[in-house]
């Protein structure tokens, strides 16, 4: 079982139908989960941003059961220590993640807001992140949803699917 996890409400556009389109992908059964704790904790003033780390962290005491996945969605800006900004975080074969659609948002980058766009990259990084907690790493492939993204022009490129090597090591 993997759980949705609308982070204090929040649902980015065609939320609603997320959780459908992510079953097209992910190979479990998925249900949304409404999560609420206190983000602020996690800001960094100095950064201007939130810790992923410390919100995964404190998302995973929200897992209702054990052997099941979580991933948390959010609209605040995401940071880790090593990093700029992040997209999202993952466990690596863990079972949480983490997603912010802050930096997925065209009007972050001064451009016409898209609710469709907004809505296929948000598919496509949860998708990534949860492939992570599956315990897939970065793929070559620039089309697989398991290759990395650092700008958002990367996260349009690939397709909201598994590669056939990343699917066959899911299978495996």
């Amino acid at each position: 079982m993997i759980y949705v996890a609308f982070l204090n409400g929040y649902m980015p556009p065609g939320g609603d139908g997320l959780t459908p389109r992510l079953a097209e992908s992910v190979p479990s059964q998925l249900e949304h989960l409404p999560v609420n704790f206190d983000l602020s904790a996690y800001y960094s003033p100095e950064r201007g941003q939130y810790n992923a780390t410390l919100i995964l962290a404190h998302l995973l005491r929200h897992l209702p059961e054990a052997n099941a996945k979580i991933v948390g969605l959010t609209n605040v800006d995401l940071f880790i220590p090593v990093l700029t900004f992040v997209f999202g975080q993952a466990q690596l074969n863990g079972p949480g993640a983490v997603v912010s659609t802050y930096r997925l948002r065209n009007e972050y980058y001064g451009l016409p807001s898209s609710p469709a766009l907004l809505y296929d990259r948000t598919v496509k990084e949860i998708v990534h992140e949860l492939g992570h907690t599956l315990g897939l790493v970065h793929c070559r492939d620039f089309s697989c949803v398991m290759h990395a993204s650092t700008y958002v022009e990367e996260v349009d490129l690939k397709e909201a699917r598994f590669c056939s090597d990343c699917s066959a090591e899911l299978s495996g």
